[in-house]
């Protein structure tokens, strides 16, 4: 029986950063993953492969569209589907076998296996149980789907199926308007697929800010994609090759049938603490399905510590590691800490779409009295040259500290841009203080300067 400080269940980001930082503080420390490569879904089948399809797929995009008006002429390029899929691997190998050099780097063992906790201090991975003074629980999420809709990965699918299918759809039905749904309909519509997206809500990214919404639907629809709002899917059937899906109108209650090549479910996604034998342990589990957890991040069972999305809290990877780093910290014997009022949100689409902080929904419904400054990336220098003149930026202050509250934006690079507001957020900045901060000429970021100035006497470009 091997024994460690800490073992964490799970090398997905909050996992393998939880590791590191533990390793870091001096802590003896073994990870369990059973996938064949460490990085968890993020890695694997999420944040990165996406990113490397929506990356090859803008570029497409661009020389499809815009390559001409800058003078590059010639045949537009063809898609080698294999070869894309082969680039998409490439990224996912350098990634994970990264992570894997850290662990070496680091000295953490790497448990071969899937876990369950028998007991507090105990960890068994097949026929041998490890022994730790503290568990860390970072087992990530798992697609969620709907009544009457069957996943099988090559005709209806997920996010995972659909980072790998066979060919490129001509009809392409996403259920759910939210992140994955819209990046991955992006991807899709860029390389010729007709992408229907239907959406129970009446607004797509739910949880953005109306304004953002509204542009940003507006700018999908020109790109080529359908919405169908307001739709409550009732099903799907599906053949080897094709599918059909039923969804009734909720106006008027009225039922409907689309077909589909491929049926993508991203309806969000739930924690994945199969296997884990928690029911045994007695931990305390939230009305949704979750971990609950105190302020240091123990659940209820001493010594045992969950992380990520199988707790409370947006399901990002960034959260998942500033969680794993505190939790570290805690198990360390130090402070650690996480100030969820500045977690970034991004939609890696084009234009990307970012906030972080307050709404003007949640400002009202506080009664905090704020103000607007708004700039349209149609007076930026730099996003016009670049055809990138769609969206803005909006940042939210006190009305009467001018302390900034809150930023969402729509534009070139906006995933990017909110980290600037994230770090005058997390010093307790002004809109002034970024107003009056120097910024490089020609830049996307000086939209946000013209922003934080609009909430004083106004832009300067608009």
């Amino acid at each position: 029986m091997s024994s460690y400080d800490v073992i964490i269940i799970g090398s997905g980001p909050g996992g393998y950063v939880a590791a590191i930082r533990c390793a870091q503080l001096g802590l003896k420390t073994a990870c369990v993953e059973g996938r064949d490569t460490l990085g968890g879904t993020c890695l694997n089948v999420g944040c990165i492969p996406s990113k490397a399809l929506l990356h090859a797929s803008h570029m497409l995009h661009e020389a499809e569209h815009n390559f001409a008006e800058m003078g590059l002429k010639g045949k537009s390029p063809s898609v080698d589907w294999k070869q894309m899929l082969a680039y998409k691997q490439s990224t996912i190998d350098t990634n994970t076998k990264g992570i894997e050099f850290l662990f070496k780097k680091n000295k953490i063992d790497w448990i071969k296996g899937w876990a369950t906790v028998p007991e507090a201090g105990k960890v068994k991975v097949g026929d041998e149980v490890h022994e730790a003074k503290s568990i860390i629980i970072a087992t990530g999420s798992e697609p969620a789907s709907l009544p009457g809709v069957d996943v099988d990965e090559k005709v209806v699918v997920t996010s995972t199926g659909a980072l790998e299918l066979g060919k490129v759809p001509k009809k392409l039905v996403v259920i759910g308007a939210g992140v994955i749904g819209l990046e991955l309909g992006s991807v899709y519509a860029r390389l010729g697929s007709e992408v229907t997206v239907v959406e129970f809500l009446d607004a797509i990214a739910p949880g953005m800010d109306p304004e953002v919404q509204k542009t940003f639907q507006r700018t999908l629809k020109k790109q080529g994609f359908t919405f169908i709002m307001g739709a409550a899917v009732q099903g799907t059937t599906a053949t080897k090759t094709k599918a059909k899906v039923t969804y009734k109108l909720r106006k008027d209650d009225s039922e409907h049938t689309i077909d589909a090549d491929v049926v993508l479910v991203s309806t969000g996604r739930k924690p994945f603490t199969d296997g884990l034998g928690l029911d045994k342990l007695g931990l305390e589990m939230t009305k949704r399905g979750q971990i609950a957890v105190n302020d240091h991040w123990e659940t209820s069972v001493k010594g045992i510590y969950a992380i990520g999305d199988v707790i409370e809290g947006p399901m990002l990877a960034h959260k998942a590691e500033d969680e794993g780093m505190a939790a570290a910290e805690v198990i360390a014997g130090k402070h650690g800490h996480v100030n969820y009022g500045v977690i970034p949100g991004v939609i890696y689409t084009h234009p990307e779409v970012a906030n972080v902080g307050e709404t003007e929904a949640t400002l009202k419904e506080a009664g905090r009295a704020y103000k607007v400054g708004k700039f349209s990336f149609m007076g930026n220098a730099r996003a016009k040259a670049v055809f990138a003149g769609d969206g803005f930026v909006k940042i939210l202050a006190d009305k009467e500290t001018d302390r900034i509250l809150g930023a969402h934006i729509i534009g070139p690079g906006a995933g990017d841009l909110i980290h600037e507001v994230c770090v005058a957020m997390e010093f307790g900045a002004s809109a002034q203080d970024l107003a009056m901060t120097c910024h490089a000429h020609p830049t996307y970021s000086e939209a946000v300067r013209e922003a934080a100035l609009a909430c004083g006497d106004g832009a300067i470009h608009m």
